[in-house]
């Protein structure tokens, strides 16, 4: 550990997933002064700024990429490759990617080969200490490297490792995704509150809470979901009336679908 604190972890991107990752790795005890970002937006750089002002913030890739042990690539995906081709002649031993649907393979081959990389796909809840990320790592990845990337995604939540990249796309549609299905939810239980005469605020406050509940639930008990629904769902209740309806309207197929739709979507930008 004490190593990892003499790293200094660099970002190309300074946007709020790097952002969230700043602030766990700050509150980890990194020191600040082994932090750098860059960033070209003004506002992206201000915001770092504002986290810690002690960071190394620049507009200057190579000039972050030099200075930094391991790197994390926090651009947009489709321009992975270009900064990651940028920075070849200056990149540090480790080059972390977080971005959807880039694999190892264009990316070492963007770095110029024979360089360790690891790709993590994190979700939106690492903005809150909360969040899930799946991981995987290309053969030049040597087991401390590996802990590196392990002590990153810690900051923010926690994480899994995979043993096939291929599974980064199932990654991504599931837990990559996910928060914005569960917030699909929430929408959805708060119009029906409203539907039902209570006021946005009430409605709202109704569908989080429960769902904050469900979730917190669900993981002090550490079971099948399956057997958490079947605990509430009385015979002939009102649960149980909800639940048939949603799944007599096929809920499970349409579910599946999205989800490959989402899976499918991923490697389609890894082809791009």
């Amino acid at each position: 550990m004490n190593n990892t604190l003499n790293q200094t972890i660099g970002f190309i991107g300074g946007g709020n997933m790097a952002q969230a990752i700043i602030r766990g790795l700050l509150n980890a005890g990194h020191p600040a002064n082994r932090i750098a970002v860059a960033d070209p937006g003004d506002a992206s750089r201000e915001a770092v700024a504002a986290i810690n002002s002690e960071m190394l913030i620049s507009t200057d890739n190579k000039a972050v990429a030099e200075a930094s042990d391991v790197l994390v690539l926090a651009t947009k995906p489709q321009y992975i490759t270009e900064v990651a081709t940028e920075i070849s002649d200056s990149k540090p031993g480790l080059v972390i990617s977080i971005a959807a649907g880039i694999t190892l393979d264009a990316i070492e081959s963007a770095l110029d080969g024979n360089t360790a990389v690891v790709r993590i796909m994190p979700n939106t809840p690492a903005l809150v200490g909360k969040g899930m990320a799946g991981l995987v790592g290309n053969s030049a990845v040597a087991a401390d490297q590996k802990a590196i990337a392990d002590y990153i995604v810690d900051a923010t939540g926690e994480a899994v490792w995979l043993d096939d990249e291929c599974m980064m796309d199932a990654v991504t549609a599931i837990s990559g995704s996910g928060p914005a299905y569960f917030f699909l939810i929430m929408e959805l239980l708060t119009e029906g509150a409203r539907s039902f005469g209570f006021s946005d605020e009430v409605a709202q406050k109704l569908a989080v809470q429960t769902a904050l509940g469900a979730a917190t639930l669900a993981d002090a008990e550490g079971i099948d979901p399956e057997e958490l629904r079947r605990r509430v769902t009385s015979p002939n209740g009102t649960t149980e009336a909800a639940c048939n309806s949603l799944l007599d309207s096929g809920i499970k197929d349409t579910f599946q679908k999205a989800l490959e739709a989402a899976r499918d979507r991923s490697i389609e930008l890894g082809k791009g």
